[in-house]
C-alpha cells in the first residue's frame, strides 16, 4: 500500500467548477473520488464577469464544494486548474492565487486542509474598493430574490 502524497490536497471550488456549473463538466466530471459541500471561513465572495472571486475577510463565509481527486491524474488536474484560474506561482500578476486553507465540511463540521483559488492581491484590492459582493457567499444563489449582490 502506498502512502498518499500530503500535497495532494482536495480542492475547494465555489464557482464555475461546482457540480452543475460549466467548468465542472469540462474539468472535473469523472475525475474525482468525492465531492461534498463545504464552507471557507473568513472569506467573502464577489461577482465577476461570469465567475466569482473569493477574497479573504475575517468573519465572512464562502459556500462551495470540497473535491477530492485520485492520485493518478492529480498532477495533470492541478496544472489544468492553475491554467484555468490564470495562476502562476510567484507571479504577482496572477488573477488568482492558489493557497492552502482550512475548509469546513458541512456534513460533520470537521476542518479539512484544501487548495483554494483566491483573488490575487491587485484583483482583491479592486474588488474591495468597488466590487459587487455576493451576500451569503454562495455563487449558486446569486441574483435570486433576497440574495442580491451589493
Amino acid at each position: 500500500m502506498t502512502t498518499p502524497d500530503p500535497r495532494h490536497l482536495p480542492f475547494f471550488v465555489y464557482g464555475t467548477l461546482r457540480p452543475g456549473e460549466p467548468n465542472h463538466d469540462r474539468f472535473l466530471r469523472g475525475r474525482t473520488e468525492s465531492e461534498e459541500p463545504g464552507r471557507l471561513p473568513d472569506a467573502v465572495l464577489y461577482d465577476g464577469p461570469g465567475y466569482p472571486w473569493a477574497v479573504e475577510e475575517p468573519g465572512g463565509s464562502v459556500h462551495g464544494d470540497l473535491v477530492t481527486a485520485p492520485a493518478e491524474g492529480y498532477g495533470r488536474l492541478l496544472l489544468e486548474l492553475d491554467e484555468l484560474e490564470e495562476y502562476a506561482a510567484g507571479d504577482p500578476r496572477s488573477l488568482y492565487v492558489r493557497v492552502e486553507r482550512d475548509v469546513v465540511r458541512r456534513r460533520d463540521g470537521v476542518a479539512v486542509r484544501a487548495w483554494v483559488y483566491l483573488a490575487g492581491a491587485a484583483v482583491a484590492a479592486g474588488l474591495r474598493a468597488d466590487g459587487r459582493r455576493i451576500e451569503g457567499g454562495d455563487w449558486s444563489t446569486r441574483g435570486l430574490p433576497g440574495q442580491a449582490a451589493t
